[in-house]
């Protein structure tokens, strides 16, 4: 089996998953431009993240975390990937099959267990009828994340990571469509939510083809493999369930306060561009190229994949992070406020925002983490991990939320990000070497702190010089990219005058075949 191309590997999803962000960012500044912090916003969202909350705990999330290791090892020892990962999708489809029939039936009360909030209000009654439009869209996504590990065990990054592209255009689409033809916005987002889960598992399914790997659903039957990975798979289920129960506390804290679901949101979708870039591309590609090395005793190699993954992740994120939180203003009202967002709505979201900044780092290094557990088929101690970093979030949103407000939720967040990724460190002492860090490694990260801390102060003077422009209806747009230009051209002189980037290392590690 050919090897995975490590570096290139983060690189390809990175950048489609960078496209994708970005089409997803001009989704969101339409429905804030339409909808701004509305009743039907707030309806629309809630119903949005139902699908996707149990997408992630049966799909992306838990699912593949068991999936993608197995079916790694059997395509590097050509043990009938194809049989186990048709086995997989006819347990994975009846499965889901059975919770969108339920849900769909007892949709008032997801919604009440999503935002309590919303009870006694219009934005109650929205939400159910939304979600129910919404949550087949789960079906789709649920086989689209498993075609989707094939492809990714087999070192194809493409299509997996360039199909929520779609999702994002057709979103596009139909609000336009709406806009023109005076369709009511909330119902016309809702029924396009279902058709881009459709589209997407039909793209992934055809590359799946094209790579050998024409996956049949087949009827459901228990198999020795199947159980395994039902073995596996049981604690990421478990520990996908508490990711969401964070989640949770943060909707339920902002359903109290009117427009926080909003604000929580689109702050949401903005510091989501690095993590997703960064964050997935390591997750997709770090996962089953440790699963393979594991199964072929390679050590040496194992240690190199986790060292680049740390380096490239902190050399990308750090220097986000401190962005978010410097200029998270500018970034906020130029970029979403006009129509019906208001400079209320800009305040609000940017604080969001920057809470978010200072936990970026730590939600990339845990999916550099993670992979070291899951590729040993070790589930258990990251679920344990996780209800420790749940206690963390729900106790700080909880108990803060009466003294600083919705910005409570998205402290709670923060915590439990750094809190997880503490536990996992500690963790992996038992790996043996190829959870260690090399020296290369340890001689960059404070180099890279200190690079991103002179951004930090260069981005800052900028934002104070570019103040007025930043404010200019026709110069806003360039003064926001004079801004951002200015910053990465600072974080690339720091870099390279630290040492903490030296472009042979990234040569090397472009054309290095590991």
């Amino acid at each position: 089996m050919k090897p995975i191309r490590l570096v290139r590997g983060f690189l390809t999803v990175g950048a489609w998953t960078l496209a994708s962000r970005a089409v997803g960012f001009i989704r969101d500044v339409l429905i804030a431009s339409y909808l701004g912090s509305g009743p039907v916003a707030e309806a629309f969202l809630v119903a949005f993240s139902l699908p996707n909350t149990f997408r992630r705990f049966f799909a992306e999330g838990a699912f593949n975390t068991a999936f993608v290791p197995m079916f790694s090892k059997k395509l590097e020892a050509n043990e009938d990937p194809l049989g186990f990962a048709e086995d997989a999708l006819a347990g994975l489809g009846a499965t889901v099959l059975l919770v969108s029939v339920i849900s769909i039936i007892a949709m008032p009360v997801l919604v009440y267990a999503m935002a309590s909030g919303f009870a006694g209000d219009e934005r109650f009654g929205l939400a159910v009828q939304f979600g129910r439009i919404t949550f087949p869209y789960i079906l789709f996504m649920a086989g689209a994340a498993l075609f989707s590990g094939v492809l990714n065990a087999g070192g194809r990054f493409i299509a997996a990571a360039g199909a929520p592209v779609l999702l994002n255009i057709f979103f596009i689409a139909a609000m336009l469509l709406a806009r023109h033809y005076h369709w009511n916005m909330g119902l016309t987002l809702s029924w396009t939510t279902p058709i881009t889960g459709f589209a997407q598992m039909g793209l992934v399914w055809l590359a799946c083809v094209r790579m050998g790997m024409p996956i049949k659903l087949r009827w459901p039957r228990m198999t020795p493999d199947l159980k395994r990975l039902l073995t596996i798979a049981g604690p990421a289920v478990m520990a996908g369930g508490v990711v969401q129960l964070n989640l949770l506390v943060g909707r339920q804290v902002g359903s109290f306060f009117d427009g926080a679901i909003a604000w929580l949101n689109y702050a949401d979708r903005l510091y989501q561009l690095p993590l997703g870039v960064v964050g997935i591309a390591i997750g997709v590609v770090l996962l089953p190229d440790i699963s393979r090395r594991l199964k072929a005793n390679d050590v040496v190699g194992g240690r190199y994949a986790y060292n680049r993954a740390t380096e490239f992740s902190l050399m990308l994120t750090m220097p986000a992070a401190v962005a978010l939180m410097v200029i998270p203003v500018p970034l906020i009202s130029v970029l979403f406020k006009r129509g019906a967002f208001s400079a209320t709505d800009v305040t609000n979201t940017a604080a969001v925002l920057a809470v978010y900044g200072a936990g970026l780092p730590a939600f990339v290094l845990q999916k550099v983490l993670q992979p070291l557990y899951f590729a040993r088929e070790d589930t258990k101690t990251p679920f344990r991990f996780a209800w420790h970093s749940m206690i963390v979030n729900a106790g700080a949103a909880i108990l803060l939320a009466p003294f600083i407000g919705f910005i409570a939720a998205a402290l709670g967040t923060t915590l439990a990000g750094w809190s997880m990724v503490a536990q996992l460190w500690w963790g992996k002492h038992h790996m043996g070497e190829a959870a260690t860090f090399d020296d290369r490694l340890l001689h960059r990260v404070p180099r890279l702190a200190l690079a991103s801390v002179l951004m930090g102060v260069a981005l800052y003077g900028l934002r104070v010089l570019l103040a007025d422009q930043l404010l200019m209806p026709g110069w806003r747009y360039l003064a926001l990219a004079g801004l951002v230009t200015g910053g990465m051209l600072a974080y690339a002189i720091a870099a390279v005058v630290t040492g903490a980037i030296r472009m042979g290392d990234v040569r090397s590690s472009l054309g290095r075949q590991r």
